[in-house]
């Protein structure tokens, strides 16, 4: 019975340890992120408001067309498209994250290019790679796109340690109750 307790406790104190670690590379600093990082003057833009611990908010921006809804929560923080105005000029514009209710939770700043800027800061503002359909899947490979080539991040590892653990904590009980029959 001994054997047992220690087995669980060693068990409960490797999953509590790796659990934390899994939460903490997720988390990502307060701010907003835009994407394309310098997007042309009309074009369509990705936001994304880290810091914001609500389900729901509305980016707002001189540089919008219109106030971006933002959705999503948890660890990914919140996200939303808008267009960036056309006849915006060059510069840096302010935004502002609302989460769910709460004014100015999250700011960030939208950084538009001059129009002779050298082509590796502008981006286009429409897609360049080939849609995912037909072939059976194949468009991905025809792209060279690498992002499933990457394996597995740091969740799928703790997840995988975890899994490990309860394994071998099986394993063992259930030679311990192998070892308590065989002595009676």
């Amino acid at each position: 019975m001994r054997s047992k307790r220690l087995t669980l406790c060693a068990g409960a104190v490797v999953a509590a340890a790796f659990t934390p670690a899994a939460y903490a590379t997720d988390a990502g600093p307060a701010g907003v992120s835009v994407n394309p990082a310098y997007p042309a003057a009309g074009s369509d833009i990705r936001l994304r408001a880290m810091g914001c611990a609500g389900r729901t908010g509305s980016a707002v921006s001189d540089a919008f067309v219109s106030d971006a809804r933002l959705t999503g929560g948890g660890g990914g923080g919140l996200v939303g498209d808008t267009r960036v105005r056309t006849a915006l000029r060059p510069g840096s514009y302010g935004i502002q994250v609302d989460c769910d209710g709460h004014r100015d939770r999250v700011k960030g700043v939208l950084t538009v290019p001059a129009a002779d800027s050298s082509p590796s800061v502008v981006t286009p503002a429409s897609p360049v790679a080939p849609v995912n359909a037909g072939g059976g899947g194949t468009a991905t490979l025809a792209a060279g796109d690498d992002a499933h080539a990457a394996g597995p991040g740091t969740r799928q590892a703790v997840v995988g340690l975890v899994l490990a653990t309860a394994a071998a904590i099986a394993v063992a009980v259930r030679s311990a109750r192998r070892g308590d029959d065989g002595r009676d």
